[in-house]
């Protein structure tokens, strides 16, 4: 073989190889948060400690809550509550800890000023990790999402719209109704169907629930301390505990974590082990 037919040869070998690396997909990007549910509603004591011990022993890369830090709804003591919080809060050191502002959080305005403060960002906001974005809501002050929540989530999807992953963040679940009757004409699912939501979260009512409408999976917290209501069973939804979401590019497993005794026996479920009524098989 001539030299010249090599130096082609090996010239063409080597666009192959670039043109093979530049389809290929890129390498998938994993990492676990910790998902914490209410703590107060009539907080529970020592449960909110137990829980955060039991998510810092995990590792995971930053925590995320559904809302009601401080039991509130007082403007005179709401500072001194957010500072009992944040040393708790302390158990996880160095970690982003990011919060949504729940109806125990922000009633008055007072109290919104001291939660951007504690918080250490807006109401509402986002945020991306490695292939996933997060955009967290505010509907702290009302059973619905305001108009104004509804067009910063559009303006915020659309900016984010290559993220592989997207989850929606609030703490009042206003989307329960119409995903219960399986109605998916409501702003919230359009617009998660739209710009490709996998997860809505929420929290608010302490019980650990999955629906599932068009695609989208919506979720309801457990608890991380407020009070546990109606029959109290762990097979119904009440307990206390947390979720530990592994991400691998553009998937999530999310895994339900029962807090250890005293406050609960410590059992692990998969998402899917959960339905609109508690445990899918009780």
């Amino acid at each position: 073989m001539s030299a010249q037919k090599l130096s082609r040869r090996v010239a063409l070998w080597g666009c192959s190889v670039l043109a093979a690396a530049l389809a290929a997909p890129p390498p998938q990007q994993s990492f676990r948060f910790a998902l914490l549910g209410d703590r107060t509603g009539e907080a529970q004591d020592s449960v909110f400690q137990q829980v955060c011990k039991e998510a810092a022993a995990q590792h995971p890369a930053f925590v995320l809550t559904v809302g009601d830090t401080i039991q509130g709804l007082d403007d005179a003591k709401a500072e001194a509550e957010w500072r009992e919080a944040r040393e708790i809060l302390h158990l996880f050191r160095s970690l982003p800890v990011y919060l949504t502002a729940g109806n125990h959080d922000i009633w008055s305005e007072a109290s919104k000023r001291l939660y951007t403060k504690y918080a250490g960002h807006p109401v509402h906001y986002s945020f991306d990790y490695e292939t996933a974005h997060f955009t967290v809501l505010d509907n702290s002050r009302s059973d619905e999402l305001a108009d104004s929540e509804l067009q910063f989530l559009e303006a915020d999807l659309k900016a984010h719209a290559a993220q592989p992953l997207k989850m929606v963040v609030m703490h009042r679940p206003s989307w329960i109704l119409p995903v219960t009757l399986r109605n998916p004409d409501f702003e919230l699912h359009k617009l998660a169907r739209r710009y490709g939501v996998q997860y809505v979260i929420a929290g608010h009512i302490h019980q650990m629930l999955r629906l599932e409408l068009e695609g989208v999976t919506y979720i309801s917290m457990g608890s991380a301390g407020g009070h546990l209501r109606a029959s109290e069973r762990y097979e119904d939804g009440w307990l206390f505990g947390h979720a530990l979401v592994e991400v691998h590019g553009a998937s999530a497993a999310v895994h339900i974590h029962e807090t250890g005794p005293p406050h609960g026996h410590g059992r692990v479920t998969e998402l899917g082990d959960w339905g609109m009524t508690g445990l899918a098989k009780k």
